[in-house]
């Protein structure tokens, strides 16, 4: 049998399990009747926030809607942000506001003249509002006047977080889309009655201010994220079906190919950054986190590789069973595309609901390449590169995925100090007199608003009396403190082993700058220029690209040369293949200085 049966049949497999076994098991889910929301108790304060770019065809009509919000005009504030649009949406906004002129209603209006990115807009909206219940609309949503009414009494309930409507698509919508929306809401149903629905849709959804926390900066899929955080953070997320939030924009062929590529890529970024959901919300959350999403996040990936594997056995055929797959995959790309041609019926609805759910992972696909090769932009969140920069020195993904191979690394090593940990404790206490570990405050992360301190773990290598006459020096060649067997220790990288649990601690990465002790960290900043920036967003390593580029430090030279190597790693792990790469070499080159003894 070829070897490629095993990766179709892994990825078939797992496709299955998330549109079919999952969805099928969904249906089994008892409904629960709807849950009356709390009648009793005075409005609250509630903040609306319409970010706006690109949406001149839309604008006005959003803030005629906005005026006939049938809410108490005191207990309401409503900001519309226009984010810099090439078009005319900041001059339609203020025409509109102008036509309400002598009216009663809460709409304030702010223009930024450049594009800041949805995120950014969204963030700074957020936190110029002090109302207690704050509710996020499209700028070309469809918004019942009585829709804030319906939804806020949800949160007399102080266990909810968020609350969410019904998806409205607009008339007119593509059949495959619409077939798509409404598998898309019998899930959420089925999901809502189990646990919770997964995230809100961006036409609009409510939810509590004192629950949220500003988004990433980088974030895609802010309408997942954000309400997602405030489920993980340990409130309820209420679907409101009978509430039906619509959407005005129809999605040409290009809009929808674009839409799908950023949910592609938001839709890996997500997992990663709201992980915390596979289990700090019970299992059942979990349980909807881990098929429902995480799943979908690489269902495309898993779709070409079926799509591979099926080519190799067709290239590889020892027979008429391996032709099959690919045979099978050909017939449904020819249905796909002879959709239009079918005549009405159900053939007709099967062939165009495979055509868009085949071109939507296809561009989905696209977008997880781009972003695992640091090229996803879209101009929705275009914030400030440099404002990002400042704050953030590895994207989400490569942050994700650089601690999830962090934790699969030391999970190695922790294996490795479980079998050689015993043999080496022994040798340390029959060497010299003292403790076998040896715990040294190090600094570690530098963030906006501080700086990491943590206690690194080794292996003691040194007389427990090192420095009691000299107090902190730098290690030397031949440094005579050192002990016998501590030699051994540091040529070969042995002592560093139980650093495997600084890194299972979140304090330390596998790879990255060289940890500090503070009580050289004031002389080094006042010596060497951008000597504090080294880890500025980057956890210190294990190992790192300076480590294994010289030596140990001697003298103020060796740290300068050592910045250097620092801050070029920074620059190297960009994106996240940059980063594999450049991680990977410095790993191998680890093995080799532990396998020549090159250390000291």
């Amino acid at each position: 049998m070829s070897l490629f049966w095993f990766p179709l049949a892994i990825s078939l497999a797992l496709l299955a399990y998330h549109h079919l076994v999952y969805p099928l098991w969904l249906r089994t889910v008892p409904m629960k009747p709807p849950q009356p929301a709390p009648a009793d108790g005075p409005w609250p304060a509630v903040g609306v926030v319409v970010p706006a770019y690109r949406e001149a065809a839309h604008i006005e009509a959003m803030i005629r809607q906005l005026a006939a919000l049938d809410y108490p005009k005191d207990r309401l504030e409503i900001l519309v942000v226009c984010d810099g649009s090439p078009d005319d949406t900041a001059v339609r906004a203020h025409h509109a506001l102008a036509a309400l002129a002598g009216q009663d209603h809460a709409i304030r209006l702010i223009d930024h003249p450049i594009n800041r990115g949805k995120v950014a807009v969204l963030n700074d909206a957020i936190a110029a509002l002090h109302a207690e219940i704050l509710v996020l609309f499209d700028a070309s949503s469809i918004v019942p006047a009585d829709a804030l009414r319906r939804l806020v009494p949800e949160f007399r309930d102080p266990g909810v977080g968020v609350v969410c409507p019904a998806y409205g698509l607009a008339d007119g919508s593509a059949s495959g889309e619409r077939a798509y929306w409404q598998y898309q809401q019998a899930i959420r149903r089925r999901e809502a009655a189990f646990a919770a629905p997964m995230g809100a849709h961006g036409a609009g959804y409510a939810f509590r201010r004192a629950a949220w926390a500003p988004l990433p900066a980088e974030t895609i899929n802010d309408d997942f994220v954000l309400p997602m955080q405030i489920v993980a953070a340990g409130f309820r997320l209420v679907d409101r079906p009978d509430v039906v939030i619509g959407d005005r924009e129809i999605a040409d062929a290009g809009i929808d190919r674009r839409r799908r590529r950023r949910l592609g890529a938001g839709n890996l970024q997500q997992v990663l950054l709201c992980h915390r959901l596979l289990w700090a919300s019970g299992w059942r959350m979990g349980l909807l986190f881990a098929s429902g999403k995480a799943f979908r996040a690489i269902a495309p990936l898993l779709l070409l590789v079926a799509l591979a594997a099926s080519v190799g056995l067709a290239v590889t055929s020892k027979g008429p069973l391996d032709l099959v797959p690919l045979a099978a995959a050909e017939a449904i790309g020819i249905l796909a595309l002879l959709a239009d041609r079918l005549p009405n019926g159900r053939l007709r609805m099967i062939a165009g609901a495979l055509r868009y759910a085949l071109g939507s992972y296809f561009a989905m696909a696209r977008g997880i390449l781009d972003l695992a090769i640091g090229r996803f932009d879209d101009d929705r969140r275009k914030t400030d590169r440099r404002e990002a920069g400042a704050t953030l020195v590895l994207s989400p993904l490569t942050r994700g995925l650089k601690r999830a191979f962090d934790i699969a690394i030391a999970l190695l090593a922790f294996l490795g100090l479980l079998l050689i940990g015993p043999l080496i404790a022994l040798a340390i206490r029959l060497d010299s007199r003292g403790p076998i570990f040896y715990r040294q405050l190090r600094v570690g992360r530098a963030l906006p608003d501080r700086t990491d301190l943590f206690h690194l773990i080794k292996f003691r290598t040194m007389r427990v009396d090192a420095e009691a006459g000299t107090g902190a020096v730098w290690a030397a060649k031949g440094d005579p403190r050192v002990t016998r067997l501590g030699r051994f220790l540091r040529k070969t990288r042995l002592d560093e082993l139980p650093q495997c649990l600084n890194v299972l601690r979140g304090e330390m990465s596998i790879v990255g700058p060289r940890p500090e002790r503070p009580v050289f960290f004031s002389k080094l900043e006042a010596e060497i220029p951008f000597y504090v920036e080294r880890t500025f967003g980057l956890k210190p390593g294990v190992t790192g690209l300076a480590q294994v580029s010289t030596g140990y430090d001697a003298t103020i030279d060796d740290v300068r040369l050592k910045i250097l190597f620092d801050h070029s790693y920074a620059l190297k792990v960009q994106s996240p293949l940059a980063w594999l790469r450049t991680d990977l070499a410095i790993i191998a080159k680890t093995f080799l200085v532990m396998g020549l003894g090159m250390g000291r």
